[in-house]
Order: C-alpha cells, then sequence, then structure tokens
C-alpha cells in the first residue's frame, strides 16, 4: 500500500469547526506511533514542535497549532493534544494487517485559523515519509 487519505469531513457547531480524517498508512502503528507523539516526528511533517511530553497533562508546544497539554496518552494508539483557544488535535491510530495502519484524526478549533487542504497536505508529507522508512 502506498497510502491514502480518504475525504475528510468538516461539521461547525457555533464558532467551534471539527475536521475528521481517515488516513491509510504504508507501515505499522509501531513505526507511525513517534511520528504523532514526538518532537521529532511532528516536525518532520506537522509543524514545528518545541515540547511533547509523553503522558497524561504533559506540556505541548505545538508551532503555530498552539500551547497547551496531553489530553490523552494511549501508547502506540492515541495521542490527544489540547491547546488554548478551545482547540484540540486528535490522533488514533489502528492497526491494519501487519505492516500498514489506519489514522483516525480530530481537529477541533475556533475561528479560522486550520483548513482541511492544509490538513491533507500534511498528511501527504506523512504518507511520503513513511514511505521512505
Amino acid at each position: 500500500m502506498s497510502g491514502s487519505i480518504a475525504q475528510g469531513t468538516s461539521q461547525t457547531h457555533g464558532n467551534t469547526h471539527i475536521l475528521h480524517f481517515v488516513v491509510r498508512l504504508p507501515a505499522c502503528m509501531e513505526d507511525v506511533w513517534p511520528a504523532v507523539a514526538t518532537p521529532g516526528g511532528l516536525s518532520g511533517w506537522c509543524t514545528a514542535v518545541d515540547v511533547v511530553e509523553p503522558r497524561l497533562a504533559g506540556a505541548v508546544v505545538l508551532g503555530e497549532l498552539g500551547t497547551g497539554r496531553v489530553t490523552a496518552w494511549d501508547v502506540d494508539r492515541v495521542a490527544e493534544y489540547s491547546v488554548e483557544d478551545g482547540g484540540r488535535i486528535r490522533f488514533h491510530l489502528e492497526r491494519e494487517g501487519e505492516a500498514e495502519s489506519v489514522l483516525r484524526f480530530t481537529r477541533e478549533f475556533q475561528g479560522e485559523t486550520d483548513s482541511e487542504s492544509a490538513w491533507r497536505t500534511r498528511f501527504e508529507r506523512l504518507i511520503e515519509q513513511l514511505g521512505r522508512s
């Protein structure tokens, strides 16, 4: 598999926007986890990252996405970061056979700070990066 990004969905509730993506990745969960749960991994495809404290309530500094806390942490499966102004970024990994995985992604944010196309571009970089590994 070379990876694919299913059509994203977008919802709006008042001033809160919610994006959902399902991304099929050409790597096992154990290889994808560092890409969504470490500063070096996230910096390689998503945003410049200064801090990710790998534990529930740990601090995060996620470049233009914001500063906040780890609000869900299940090693090799779920990393969720809540940032100022009510934003949330959630990565949920699932096994897909022996050498592939599925990423179920949710992004909540206020205002017009993010877009479906920006996240699609990020996921294309992630697929490319994992394909080289």
